[in-house]
């Protein structure tokens, strides 16, 4: 945890949001930051591989191109901006070491290649596509392929080859990830071998590229951090479809019989973040949507006068389940329309 106090870590959360990202002035020196990227580098020394990717905060997570770096957003560097980053986005990306470990091994694979320029080999090309197709803004991932590796949530190395090879090296480096056995009998298991012959190839080699430039660093942001998350939560805004009262009619009871029941509504409600969190862990689907369509589902209970008739734990694993046949549906039904926010 940060040593350094700031002026800003009392203020109320509406006093915070107006405050300007460049005023923050948070740093990965000193922070629990400082031992993910230790350990980063620590896993890249002990496969001979000499790039130390430098660090720095931003907005949000990226490595730019042209730069063996890694931009870390400014929520991770302070416990009171994590609780804004929950509050606003509901979850807080990156927020645990094991999660955060995951996201900085995906990035300095984006940072391996920067340095080394690995997408103008023959091969490279040949296996993950070429880096210079257009980068997408949306994708729409299979999530029965077995061409990828699964690393990151979202089936993300289905979104551009760059992201492609990064997913496959965050798999490779990963201490103990068995990824020969993990992967058997997939065509992705063919990335997987030729990332483990070219990073023998590069063992102990001097990346061509050393960059240290910092791109788009804290102190040049003007905007307030209520301007961010207005942007941020814009981008996962989806309006899915309003075909909820036949399956929650069949869930819940609108019998006279169980009017002294509790309201589906006020079970829904008091269980909703558990709800939201293992959907969300199962589909990929992001949780500030899922509480959308969760305030939904409440309102057509409060309409419907839906009643909680029966065991609580069965219909609260009912509606789990209901939950997420919808959400599956609406991201990859045959009629779906949805996008997946390539970020």
């Amino acid at each position: 945890m940060p040593l350094r106090k700031y002026p800003w870590e009392t203020l109320s959360d509406e006093q915070l949001l107006e405050q300007r990202l460049s005023s923050l002035r948070v740093t990965v020196e000193g922070t629990w930051l400082e031992g993910c990227l230790g350990t980063l580098h620590e896993e890249l020394q002990a496969r001979d591989i000499r790039l130390r990717p430098h660090a720095w905060i931003s907005s949000e997570w990226f490595s730019p191109a042209g730069v063996p770096g890694i931009a870390i957003p400014f929520y991770l560097a302070h416990p009171r901006l994590m609780k804004i980053e929950k509050k606003m986005m509901l979850d807080v990306e990156g927020g645990t070491w094991s999660a955060c470990m995951a996201i900085l091994r995906h990035e300095a694979g984006h940072a391996m290649q920067h340095a080394f320029q690995l997408q103008r080999r023959r091969r490279w090309q040949q296996l993950f596509g070429p880096s210079s197709k257009r980068y997408p803004r949306y994708y729409r991932p299979n999530p029965a392929s077995r061409g990828y590796v699964q690393h990151l949530r979202l089936w993300y190395a289905q979104s551009h080859p760059d992201e492609d090879f990064a997913e496959t090296f965050a798999v490779w480096l990963r201490p103990r990830s068995s990824w020969r056995t993990r992967y058997a009998g997939w065509p992705a298991l063919k990335k997987l071998e030729y990332v483990d012959e070219l990073m023998a190839e590069i063992a102990g080699k001097r990346p061509p590229v050393m960059n240290r430039e910092r791109i788009d660093p804290l102190h040049q942001l003007g905007q307030t951090l209520g301007e961010h998350y207005e942007k941020k939560q814009a981008f996962y805004a989806f309006k899915a479809p309003k075909t909820y009262d036949r399956d929650l009619s069949r869930l819940f009871s609108s019998d006279p019989r169980h009017r002294r029941a509790q309201p589906a509504s006020v079970l829904i409600r008091r269980h909703r973040a558990q709800i939201r969190q293992l959907v969300a862990r199962w589909t990929g689907e992001n949780q500030l949507t899922l509480d959308a369509v969760l305030d939904d589902m409440i309102s057509r209970c409060r309409e419907l006068d839906l009643r909680a008739a029966g065991s609580e734990r069965k219909l609260v694993t009912d509606f789990t389940i209901l939950l997420t046949a919808k959400t599956m549906h609406a991201l990859f039904g045959p009629s779906s329309r949805r996008k997946w926010i390539a970020l």
